[in-house]
């Protein structure tokens, strides 16, 4: 099976810095790398800005939402209107009696159009607030994270640039390991070190980078906890 190509999606900021880039005659090769995409969308962007003065719209990405047809709403109403009941216990009665399947989410939408149902506030509304953390300059702040590789089950840690979303190191290992954790941040230093050193790495409390046990002195100081610090790295905790 051949590779996925990975869609990058077009922002609002990605089109702003690419104006900018080329206000300043950059290279439409060199902001195509920058910003992770080809070179014909940052071509796109800019020509779209300079015949039109104003930014390039967004495309919405996903399929377009089906309407229903009106003999299928005439149906849901007609049963509701017999068995008064919710859109999931109409959806199989739906299907049971008249051997038509319409999903129970868009009965919920014919019948909330039609005065027969309430919408549900508590699916709509977000249960906490969403931290995201983003540093404004490259390489002040990295992410450290491990998973499973689907391939072959081997363990993959890999370094994220907070600012640029870059990849900035990875690799496979036999364990995920605090040691090799150590070594990723490592790989980092060494390779960029020289441009910028980095002031935090953001981790999650996995045993790989935090130590949940203390000893019978009450320490819990990892092996992972004792490198950033012995760098002058702090190391952050978000939840895993």
């Amino acid at each position: 099976m051949g590779r996925r190509n990975k869609v990058i999606k077009l922002t609002d900021k990605k089109i702003r810095y690419i104006i900018r880039a080329k206000t300043r005659n950059d290279s439409t090769k060199s902001i195509a790398q920058d910003m992770k995409l080809s070179e014909s969308t940052v071509k796109r962007v800019w020509m779209h800005w300079t015949k039109h003065h104003e930014p390039v719209p967004i495309k919405k990405f996903g399929r377009k939402k089906k309407e229903i047809d009106e003999d299928s709403k005439e149906l849901i109403l007609e049963v509701h209107e017999e068995q008064k009941l919710g859109a999931r216990r109409l959806e199989k009665i739906i299907e049971f009696k008249y051997g038509t399947h319409i999903p129970h989410n868009r009965i919920h939408q014919v019948l909330l159009k039609s005065g027969l149902a309430q919408e549900n506030k508590n699916k709509k509304k977000r249960r906490k607030d969403w931290i995201r953390y983003e540093r404004k300059h490259s390489l002040t702040a990295i992410h450290l994270d491990w998973h499973t590789s689907k391939i072959d089950k081997k363990e993959v840690s890999a370094a994220l640039d907070d600012s640029s979303r870059y990849v900035l190191a990875g690799d496979e290992f036999d364990a995920a390991t605090g040691e090799n954790s150590i070594g990723i941040v490592e790989a980092v230093l060494d390779e960029y070190g020289w441009i910028r050193k980095i002031e935090q790495v953001i981790t999650d409390r996995g045993s790989q980078y935090y130590a949940n046990k203390k000893d019978k002195h009450g320490r819990s100081e990892s092996e992972f906890d004792a490198f950033p610090k012995g760098h002058g790295i702090k190391q952050n905790h978000c939840k895993g």
